[in-house]
């Protein structure tokens, strides 16, 4: 892997890509694949990587990775495939694994997704796009950037102990969380309406969802389903949190908590950051027999809190922001290489059109549109106060179903019919897709306030034991849309039932202020145990 040095001609590029991960490596092969012999240089801060959250996959990603970057037949080697989504929840009155609710599929899934080691699998898309033709300077950090509208944009690189400026007509920012051009031009934003933290670690020893072990323990529970529990993304609930189970190849499982921190106190002592999750989850029945012979990785332990930002800008004459560097939302779902997906061929495209010579004005602005409306959008309708009710089995089986089924029939279609340039167009932009959005947004809303109502009457979670809720599966055939009529008659049921007591309420939302002064605020991020 080359890497540039400090001559004139080689400290010109066309394309500086800042972050070799996923995110950038996809964009710098997109880049070269459609720019044959552009000068592309990457830079990345780590020697190598480590592993990080974002493994599991879903279906416009894994559209994205296989038949665009071509992964295939390296993700069906070196990783697991997914068996989609299987949500568990509990009251007081469950006891044990079998008791709990829970919602998934009955099958084996359509459509292909993946549960990833990060680490390797960014190695493994940065090692390509390298062979593609990009350049790599590694380990190396960005110290300063200059922005030049149309013109050549300046960074300042360091690298050992030699400090260098380099030249370029674009700059890709793909330094993920780091947000890098969004920080320091002023873009950057919380999302205040979405103060939700993350803990998280890998583990060794937690049981495997189809052993023989936990088939003879709960024989009717087990044959309850016909697909594989194991390698789903396995979420264990409860009210204003959700924890993510996923396993990797290898044995490992990455274990974490997600939570609303109006509705969740974490518990502030107690040892480790990973000692405090298991005893967290100990305390849901499904956690308990779970972890109950686990153990977690002391070198990999992690938090984070107020995950949710965004950009006010996404691109500009001379760069673009791609992946988690523009905007980061909620793990929930693993919208974050969709996100990536869409971002990535974007940039790629708007680049390429500058270079064949095309007007950019429009194009910047257009991207610009796009881009801040999907996100809004893309959270307005799915995650604005949903963990008011993700604890409630009844509420979330009407919202994943519905969920689920406009996911498959209004974005997953559209590549797999349409083809990659598909993913130039990101969520909710469109004027058809628009009455989607106000639908996915209003039941949102009412199931919040259901939940609100139940919560102030002290009656929640009272369908969380013994529903086991299995689904025959989505695929890409119109006539599936037949299978959102059975949710929507539920929700409309659940309005006259109950619902109707919150009609005519001003919404009550939980307080947006940032949690700054909170006993937790000093943790902003952790890393082996320790806040950092």
């Amino acid at each position: 892997m080359d890497s540039a040095t400090s001559n004139n001609n080689a400290s010109a590029y066309d394309v500086v890509v800042i972050g070799g991960a996923l995110s950038g490596a996809a964009a710098a092969t997109l880049l070269i694949r459609q720019n044959p012999g552009l000068r592309l240089l990457i830079v990345e801060k780590s020697a190598q990587f480590s592993r990080r959250v974002g493994e599991a996959t879903v279906e416009v990603s894994a559209f994205f990775m296989g038949r665009v970057l071509g992964l295939t037949q390296y993700l069906n080697e070196s990783h697991l495939v997914k068996q989609g989504m299987r949500f568990w929840f509990k009251n007081d009155d469950v006891e044990s694994i079998s008791d709990a609710s829970e919602i998934g599929g009955r099958y084996q899934v359509r459509l292909p997704s993946y549960q990833l080691d990060r680490a390797s699998f960014d190695e493994e898309v940065l090692r390509r796009a390298c062979a593609e033709g990009a350049k790599l300077l590694r380990p190396a950090s960005v110290t300063n950037i200059e922005l030049s509208p149309g013109g050549e944009q300046t960074l300042t690189l360091r690298h050992g102990e030699t400090t260098e400026t380099v030249r370029a007509r674009w700059i890709v920012d793909a330094s993920g969380v780091a947000a890098m051009l969004a920080r320091k031009q002023g873009w950057w934003r919380q999302n205040i309406e979405h103060p939700t933290a993350a803990a998280w670690s890998r583990w060794k020893g937690v049981k495997d969802w189809d052993s023989r072990e936990l088939a003879e323990k709960y024989p009717d529970w087990a044959a309850g389903v016909h697909a594989i529990r194991n390698t789903a993304t396995n979420h264990v609930i409860g009210d204003g949190w959700w924890s993510w189970w996923i396993p990797l190849k290898g044995g490992d499982v990455s274990v974490g908590v997600v939570f609303d921190q109006r509705l969740v106190e974490w518990p502030q002592e107690g040892g480790t950051i990973g000692k405090r999750l298991k005893d967290f989850l100990m305390r849901h029945p499904v956690g308990r027999e779970m972890l109950a012979d686990a153990e977690y990785d002391e070198s990999d332990q992690h938090w984070r809190r107020n995950l949710a930002y965004y950009s006010t800008t996404f691109a500009g004459d001379g760069f673009v922001l791609v992946g988690d560097a523009a905007a980061f939302m909620d793990p929930f779902y693993s919208p974050g290489m969709d996100w990536i997906s869409f971002t990535a061929t974007a940039a790629a495209e708007l680049i390429t059109a500058q270079r064949r010579g095309e007007p950019m004005a429009e194009r910047i602005a257009s991207h610009n549109r796009n881009f801040a409306l999907s996100h809004r959008s893309w959270f307005d309708a799915v995650y604005k106060d949903k963990y008011e009710y993700m604890g409630e089995c009844d509420l979330m089986n009407i919202a994943f179903r519905l969920d689920l089924g406009l996911y498959y029939l209004g974005i997953v279609s559209q590549p797999f019919k349409h083809g990659p340039r598909a993913l130039l167009e990101p969520p909710f932009i469109t004027r058809w897709s628009r009455p989607v959005f106000h639908l996915m947004r209003l039941y949102n809303r009412r199931f919040a306030q259901m939940a609100r109502q139940r919560r102030r009457a002290n009656a929640l979670g009272k369908t969380n034991r013994g529903e086991r809720v299995l689904i025959p599966g989505f695929t890409l055939d119109r006539g599936d849309v037949t299978r959102l009529l059975r949710p929507l008659a539920k929700w409309a049921w659940l309005e006259v039932t109950e619902g109707w007591r919150s009609w005519g309420q001003r919404i009550q939302e939980a307080p947006a202020a940032s949690l700054a002064d909170a006993p937790m605020a000093k943790e902003t991020l952790v890393a082996g145990g320790r806040a950092v």
